[in-house]
């Protein structure tokens, strides 16, 4: 079963950018959130990771904050 993935982002971040361009280079369907302009997503990422960087991924139960491309992989069975 594929793992669902989803993303926190901004416009201007720039690791939000790479770790969208590694999944679609992979293939990897993902539901993206921009939490500059959607309030409830930016207070659900708070609540969710404790943090406000972003990104903030999130692949079936594990979350990853940051671009971690070695750990995206590896939790995508990519590696």
């Amino acid at each position: 079963m594929d793992k669902i993935v989803t993303i926190y982002t901004t416009p201007t971040c720039h690791f939000c950018h790479m770790a969208k361009d590694f999944f679609e280079a992979n293939g990897v369907a993902y539901t993206e959130h921009d939490v500059l302009s959607d309030l409830e997503k930016r207070q659900e990422m708070i609540r969710r990771s404790g943090q406000m960087g972003v990104p903030v991924i999130i692949i079936g139960d594990d979350l990853i904050v940051g671009f971690d491309q070695e750990r995206i992989a590896s939790l995508l069975d990519l590696a």
